[in-house]
């Protein structure tokens, strides 16, 4: 699949039928969501993180562009990779890093991992127009509000930097950790694809849909699925 077969799964979907991109960590978990037959896969930076033995955001670059190559290297199907705020790397530099590694897509943060801040929507735009710039149509740019995330509970700053995000040419806007009871206000005021990720407890997934999601992503949900199986095969062997 190209990446113009990709960003076409994104467009004119029906309300109930968003695309479902589940998230592996490695190459173990990247063939198993493969050969269940879902059409493309997006890599969560904290589940890779995880699986590498770091916290989140503390993934050196070269490990984590490592593990996707493995990702992508390991499926037959095309893969979006986290690359949470470019790691300092200029634009084409990380446009070639991305594709290189074999991903066909890229998920890009606004905010800063260390210091828990939003940066500046404006000059956040600005460098997502260079990314455009550097990739053209050969990327599949997938960017992050973090506006929900960093406590910004009006819906106001997460509309405002989503426009500004698609007019730089995003792809799809994420606004993350979005109230789902928002998701129909950021639908109506939104150009192009919106990506969610279900919360712990909220509406499923044809829910979120239904109320203004194009796709689905887990962030490390599934990971840490995984891990809480392995812990109780750990827990009964423990006891026999």
């Amino acid at each position: 699949m190209t990446v113009e077969n990709f960003r076409a799964l994104h467009q004119d979907r029906p309300d109930d039928d968003a695309l479902v991109l589940p998230g592996p960590w490695d190459a173990a978990s990247a063939r198993a969501f493969a050969d269940a037959g879902f059409p493309a896969l997006a890599t969560p930076s904290a589940g890779v993180a995880a699986s590498l033995g770091y916290e989140d955001g503390q993934t050196p670059t070269d490990e984590m562009f490592t593990a996707i190559t493995r990702i992508t290297r390991s499926v037959d199907v095309p893969v979006s990779a986290d690359v949470e705020g470019g790691y300092g790397l200029p634009p084409k530099e990380l446009v070639a890093r991305i594709l290189d590694s074999g991903a066909i897509g890229c998920n890009l943060e606004d905010s800063d991992s260390a210091t828990k801040s939003l940066n500046d929507a404006r000059r956040h735009a600005d460098w997502l127009a260079e990314v455009r710039a550097a990739a053209g149509d050969r990327l599949f740019i997938n960017a992050r509000v973090d506006s929900f995330l960093r406590g910004v509970s009006d819906p106001a700053e997460a509309i405002t930097r989503a426009r500004l995000y698609v007019a730089a040419g995003a792809d799809c806007v994420y606004p993350f950790a979005v109230p789902p009871e928002q998701l129909p206000l950021l639908r109506k005021e939104i150009e192009g694809p919106i990506n969610v990720a279900p919360r712990p407890g909220g509406p499923a997934v044809a829910e979120l849909a239904r109320l203004g999601a194009t796709r689905i992503t887990f962030g490390p949900f599934l990971q840490q699925k995984a891990v809480a199986a392995a812990r109780k095969v750990a827990e009964t062997l423990r006891r026999n």
